[in-house]
This record gives structure tokens, C-alpha cells and sequence, in this order.
């Protein structure tokens, strides 16, 4: 029998839109944007209706509160907050930024992400560089794996902290430990985590992070942002940068600079149109949000969920694929049938009946939110025993 869960009394399912008949148990995928944010969109398109009522500051308060709201998600600084389009570009804000030497070597894991490799890869003909690919020695990859691997000649290692395809969370702060006692950079891709789960810089113990914006913070495809360590910034090569992000820029009525300089901070690294009224405008709304409610809130409450779902799947079909320890794994777990091809009929048949989770890698991601209920873990689970 399942153990008894106990979720929070707060119906947090008001703060959402009805999702019809679906279960939608794939916020790691996409998730959705509550009502909040779909208002501040509307004001939005207000200010592009009427634009003569749009304030000089709209160009600079929106992305100042989300700086700032960032900085309290992962206990850092707004000046250390840099606004992009995803993940991808902060990695190239740190491919294009160090002075790497020919020979230097960047790691990554096997079966990461792609953007990891798009953003190494071509290094190797640019700068000289190699990139090397550790694979994890059992399951799941470890801080074991990866500080087996550092050698002299390792410049940076660059991972997610918790991994799309299983769910497993690498232990940051032993990674980086080991990565700084020999000179080693430390960059984490958090987007599978970051808005879900607490989060602290300082225990993290990373040089850099990228996050998309459009899983656990909740925000629009085409959002994201670019964390670095405040003594790192002006030790990064410069480049060209968006002009808003220039000191003084915001002196509309003066605006000819003969020795453009950046403004102290990240900021170098704004994606241009950095004050985009309709993206950033869901986005400040969608992390105030995020913010006010607590990462711990969501941890908790995913938590109490996957568990009842590895606890009520069926034994001898399905196996989980994410680390059963709570501690090792973010916050949503994974599952597949006992063959790759039933792994894939199931997913089929889940979304036949409306239940939306992710194929990835072969494993079913179960992805839950504070819209999630029991309900929808029982028609999970309904499924599957089929």
C-alpha cells in the first residue's frame, strides 16, 4: 500500500488556467505561464497600443526588478545578472570570454544536453581547444566521474547540475572544490532546477550558470539568464555588447559616445532588445511569482508527488530511472518500462489519455508543479497498469 502523502492546504491551482482534460505533468519541458504573467503581458501590449503613455524607465525598471529577482533566487547579486535568450547564451558569454591557449581542455558529460556541444564544440578549430566527454562509471553521473577526469591542462568544466534525461543532481560543491584547487572554471546549467529547488551561490560553489527561462521560473520561450561571479567579470575578454547595457545609456536626450565603455556588472552580456516588453514583462511577473511562493514550496511539494508515483508504479513493468534518494535527484523523477520499444507504446498511450509527460533518452520524465495534484499521479499510474 502507498504511503500517505500530506501536500500544503493551498490550492495553488487558481493562480493557473484550467488545463482542460490534460494531465500536465511536463513542466521541465515547457511549462506553463500562470495568470499573473498573461496580465503583465497585456499591460504590455498596452504600452505598444499607446506608446506616448511608455516611460523612458520602462527600458530599464523591467530588467532591474528581474535582476533582482534572480539574485534572490540564487542567493547572488543583481549586478552579477545578465539577460538572455536561454541557456545557450550564457555559454557563449564564457566561450567568447576566456582567453583560452591552445591545448586548454573543457569537459563535459556524455549524453548531456546539446547545448553543451554546440557551445564546446567549435572551440576546438577557433581557439585550439579540446573538448573531452566523461561517462559516468555506474548509473548515474557523479562529482567521482568528473574529478577523475581533471588534468592540468583543464580549464573548465561545464555540466548540468541536474541532468534533463534522469533527473540525477550532481554534488556541485565537491566538483567545484576540486575544479579550484587546481584553476580550474566550474559552469553549471541549472534550468532544470532553478525556480524549483533552493538555491545558494555560495554553496554551489560555481564561476558560472546558465538557465532558460521557460521551465521552473516559469517564464517565455526566449527568456533566460547568465550568472558570473563578480570578480570574474572584468577578467573576461571583452566584446561587442548591447548598447543599452553602455554607462550612461540611460540619458535618452544624450546619447553620442565617442569611448563607449559597459556599465560595471553582467549587464555586458543583455541579450539586445534586452527591455523586450512582451518576454520580460511575463517574465518579472512570472519570477515575482516564483519568489513569493519558495522554491522550498515546490521541492516539497514534487517531492511528496514522485514519491507516490515511484511508490504505486508497477513492479514488474516499469523501473524507475532517476536516483530513488531524494537528495541526489531535482525535482521530478523518471521511469521506464522493462524494453525501449514498451517504453515508448506507454508513452503513446499516455498521451492518448491526456496525460503529458516527456520522452527523453528513453526514460519517461514526470515533471509535476503546484497545479499537480494526486489526481493526476493516479491517472499516471492508471496507465500504466494497463
Amino acid at each position: 500500500m502507498a504511503t500517505a502523502i500530506s501536500l500544503k492546504p493551498t490550492d495553488w491551482r487558481q493562480e493557473w488556467f484550467e488545463f482542460e482534460d490534460a494531465a500536465y505533468l511536463n513542466a521541465a519541458g515547457q511549462a506553463p505561464m500562470p495568470k499573473v504573467s498573461f496580465r503583465a503581458v497585456q499591460a504590455a501590449l498596452e504600452w505598444k497600443k499607446f506608446p506616448h503613455k511608455m516611460p523612458d524607465s520602462a527600458y530599464f525598471e523591467t530588467p532591474n526588478r528581474i535582476r533582482a529577482s534572480i539574485a534572490k533566487l540564487i542567493g547572488g547579486k543583481p549586478e552579477e545578472v545578465a539577460l538572455t535568450t536561454g541557456a545557450s547564451g550564457g555559454l557563449a558569454a564564457v566561450a567568447y570570454g576566456v582567453s583560452w591557449k591552445p591545448g586548454d581542455e573543457i569537459i563535459t558529460a556524455k549524453g548531456e544536453f546539446p547545448a553543451q556541444f554546440t557551445a564546446w564544440k567549435p572551440l576546438e578549430a577557433r581557439e585550439g581547444v579540446r573538448l573531452r566527454v566523461v561517462a559516468p562509471r555506474e548509473r548515474f553521473l557523479t562529482a567521482d566521474d568528473l574529478i577523475a577526469a581533471l588534468t592540468p591542462k583543464t580549464r573548465l568544466v561545464s555540466v548540468s547540475l541536474v541532468r534533463f534525461d534522469d533527473a540525477s543532481r550532481l554534488d556541485a560543491l565537491r566538483t567545484a572544490a576540486a575544479c579550484h584547487a587546481q584553476g580550474t572554471y566550474l559552469l553549471l546549467d541549472i534550468s532544470q532546477c532553478c525556480g524549483a529547488t533552493p538555491l545558494d551561490v555560495r554553496k554551489l560553489g560555481a564561476d558560472f550558470l546558465v538557465c532558460a527561462g521557460y521551465k521552473w521560473i516559469l517564464s517565455p520561450y526566449g527568456t533566460g539568464f547568465f550568472w558570473a561571479r563578480c570578480d570574474l567579470i572584468e577578467t573576461l575578454r571583452p566584446g561587442p555588447f548591447y548598447w543599452m547595457a553602455l554607462q550612461g545609456a540611460e540619458r535618452f536626450h544624450s546619447l553620442v559616445f565617442d569611448d563607449p565603455k559597459p556599465a560595471p556588472g553582467a549587464a555586458r552580456w543583455d541579450s539586445p532588445e534586452t527591455s523586450s516588453f512582451f518576454n520580460l514583462a511575463a517574465m518579472d511577473a512570472s519570477l515575482e511569482f516564483v519568489v513569493r511562493v519558495g522554491p522550498e514550496t515546490v521541492t516539497e511539494h514534487n517531492r511528496a508527488l514522485i514519491e507516490m508515483m515511484y511508490e504505486r508504479l508497477p513492479r514488474d513493468r516499469c523501473i524507475a530511472t532517476s536516483p530513488l534518494d531524494p537528495a541526489r535527484r531535482g525535482p521530478y523523477g523518471c521511469f521506464a518500462a522493462r524494453t525501449p520499444e514498451k517504453t515508448a507504446a506507454l508513452y503513446e498511450r499516455l498521451r492518448k489519455e491526456n496525460v503529458i509527460v516527456s520522452l527523453r533518452e528513453g526514460n519517461l520524465r514526470v515533471s509535476p508543479y503546484l497545479y499537480n495534484t494526486e489526481r493526476d499521479i493516479d491517472r499516471l499510474i492508471a496507465v500504466a497498469t494497463i
